[in-house]
């Protein structure tokens, strides 16, 4: 995954000069071969990547800094995910450049990254609210024995075709780690279906398998997505983990069936 030419997993100087050169795109295809998602072929969900960045600066025409807060939303059919510390550091080249109007910042920041991802990437400035009153079913607190923490475990999952239900599960217990620093990342998973009833303790077990588990964000969200398709046969399904902020970053990944509508925008209180 690394090499002396690209920004990942090793030191790197903080950028003094705009460059969007250091966008590091990874095609999504690269984990979705993993999941037996052809390339090329339809995909099962649709969705997208909204990252929340907390940390945006650049100088006004007269070298004053302003700062700003940014929402950006990466579409799930993009052929490319950006690799989050790479976008910290195109963030962080903003800092010494000087820019006419705030419009101007918001069209570049979007091309830059839709240039990366290879597909138009939505960008607004601003952060969606804070939902302090999820509605969500946890289920943390149901008492299992674990012992697999290293490898995503789909034969956890059951349902109960007998028993069809509507509802939205919640855990904050999902952590895996980046496959290229092996740093943690920290998620709360929401997952909201309408079908046969899946089996809560059998969920907890198999969010808990990630822990040890080495995937970018958005491969963690597909594959929660493909196991539980495949595994629990829901008519609807949404999974959506808001993930807790690295390096002035945040990334909230979401996944739906065709047809459903996209989970409302919101942080987390953790974020």
């Amino acid at each position: 995954m690394t090499s002396p030419d690209i920004p990942l997993g090793r030191a790197v100087d903080y950028p003094r000069r705009y460059d969007p050169a250091l966008l590091f795109p990874i095609p999504r295809a690269h984990g979705r071969a993993g999941l037996g998602l052809e390339i090329g072929g339809s995909l099962p969900f649709e969705g997208k990547d909204r990252w929340h960045a907390y940390e945006l600066g650049w100088l006004d025409a007269r070298g004053k800094p302003v700062v700003a807060t940014a929402t950006i939303t990466v579409p799930a059919h993009s052929p490319q995910l950006i690799e989050s510390k790479s976008l910290k550091l195109y963030l962080n080249s903003l800092n010494a450049a000087r820019f006419e109007a705030t419009g101007t910042v918001r069209e570049r920041i979007a091309h830059d990254l839709s240039q990366a991802a290879g597909a138009p990437v939505e960008v607004a400035f601003g952060l969606p609210p804070i939902d302090a009153h999820d509605d969500a079913v946890s289920i943390d607190a149901i008492e299992v024995d674990c012992a697999v923490y290293d490898m995503p475990q789909p034969a956890f999952l059951e349902a109960d075709a007998a028993d069809v239900v509507d509802e939205t599960l919640r855990s904050d217990l999902l952590k895996s780690n980046c496959p290229v620093t092996g740093q943690p990342d920290w998620a709360s998973v929401r997952i909201a279906y309408r079908g046969p009833r899946i089996d809560h303790a059998g969920l907890l077990r198999y969010l808990v398998s990630f822990r040890e588990h080495a995937e970018f964000h958005e491969q963690c969200v597909e594959r929660i997505f493909v196991d539980l398709l495949a595994r629990c046969r829901p008519h609807m399904l949404a999974v959506e983990a808001r993930y807790t902020r690295r390096g002035g970053l945040d990334i909230n990944p979401w996944r739906i069936l065709p047809g459903m509508n996209a989970p409302v925008a919101a942080r987390d209180l953790r974020q």
